[in-house]
């Protein structure tokens, strides 16, 4: 559109009885806009004209009506909207009604700035705030204004991009040997004797042990299949597939799992397919907390000399740490973890120094066996 003297092809300037200058455009949505303000001169209307004439070139424009929407809205609809597990869920209604609400909620999304990203996670630490919860809330929010900038197109960057908020030190866990998952098994009750051992030789998350099926367990073949998990959301137990298409898998179990599997199944598991191989004291689903009490885990775990905070999970470690010092591959882990990304196998490959000493002895072997061979060369020639 020309402007009233005819010499711009990007929109208008005109001057208002005030003596100052409005200038106008249509943006690539067919809209009239006006800018928010007037101006001193023309020259200085005109060349904002040329900037946002640039935004729309580049594709950098957004419509300025667009940051206003309030991040309460936008992240309940987001949350809402999203496709995700259903403790995922809840996990992230918790974080946004308790972290992120009560501080940035009433601001429109155009109006949250890197600064005022560093002001609320200040405020959430001073508050008292685990590191960690603040970690996983600015994870959160990040994501939120991701789909705000990328695919709604409401925002042109996302203020979460300030190095090092995505991270927190944690502390390494602590690893059972054999013969403390051993003790541990023997001070359980007998039901849960084999729950222990399986998940410390399987590898299995304590979600996908409680789903199991007895038609998931072939012995003959010392194999799991794990095609769900079992979770705890607010007001009920629900069954669900794994956390991740990664997670849909099947596990050979060691000789050590089997030997305990065997007669658990005869014990405490009905006939029927569908029948639960973990269940709580009277065959009801089986729930972290009601296990716990069961068990007098705390005091149990320090009976046998696990060090105080060892969680039930931490077994997995075990697991996991046995099969990285077979010298599995990264792929192999993977899969037996039932992981879709390399970072947590590497992990388990890094730490495993008793393997890299192997290796170092066998890399030593080898050339002891070839150095006098390069001697007795060297001498012929």
């Amino acid at each position: 559109m020309a402007n009233m003297k005819g010499r711009r092809r990007f929109g208008n300037v005109r001057k208002r009885a005030s003596g100052r200058f409005q200038a106008r455009y249509i943006g690539p949505d067919g809209i009239e806009r006006t800018a928010p303000h007037t101006f001193e001169t023309e020259k200085q209307a005109e060349k904002w004209l040329t900037i946002i004439e640039s935004e729309i070139i580049k594709g950098d424009w957004t419509a300025p009506e667009a940051g206003e929407v309030q991040l309460d809205e936008y992240g309940r609809k987001w949350i809402a909207e999203r496709k995700l597990q259903p403790r995922t869920r809840e996990n992230y209604e918790d974080l946004f009604r308790l972290r992120i609400r009560p501080h940035l909620g009433k601001l429109a999304l155009g109006a949250i700035k890197p600064q005022t990203i560093r002001s609320w996670r200040k405020t959430l630490l001073d508050g008292g705030t685990p590191e960690p919860q603040a970690v996983k809330a600015y994870s959160l929010l990040r994501a939120i204004l991701n789909t705000a900038v990328k695919e709604d197109e409401i925002i042109r960057q996302n203020p979460c991009r300030i190095k090092g908020f995505d991270r927190y030190h944690t502390p390494e866990r602590s690893v059972a040997t054999v013969a403390q998952v051993y003790k541990l098994a023997e001070a359980m009750p007998p039901r849960f004797s084999a729950l222990v051992l399986v998940a410390a030789f399987s590898g299995l998350r304590w979600g996908e042990l409680a789903a199991l099926r007895r038609c998931d367990v072939d012995l003959d073949a010392a194999v799991v299949r794990v095609p769900r998990k079992l979770a705890a959301l607010r007001d009920r137990m629900e069954f669900g597939p794994p956390k991740s298409e990664a997670g849909n898998r099947s596990v050979t179990l060691p000789a050590a799992a089997l030997v305990a599997l065997r007669p658990h199944l005869k014990e405490h598991v009905g006939d029927e397919p569908q029948a639960l191989v973990f269940t709580g004291e009277k065959g009801a689903l089986l729930r972290g907390g009601n296990f716990g009490r069961a068990v007098k885990w705390t005091e149990t775990v320090k009976a046998v000399g696990l060090p105080d905070g060892f969680h039930f999970h931490d077994l997995r470690h075990t697991g996991n740490n046995l099969a990285a010092s077979t010298g599995a591959s990264t792929r192999d882990l993977m899969h037996r973890m039932g992981h879709a990304s390399m970072r947590a196998a590497l992990i388990y490959q890094h730490a495993n120094s008793e393997r890299d000493r192997e290796i170092a002895a066998g890399m030593d072997k080898r050339i002891a066996r070839e150095r006098p061979k390069a001697r007795k060369r060297k001498k012929a020639g």
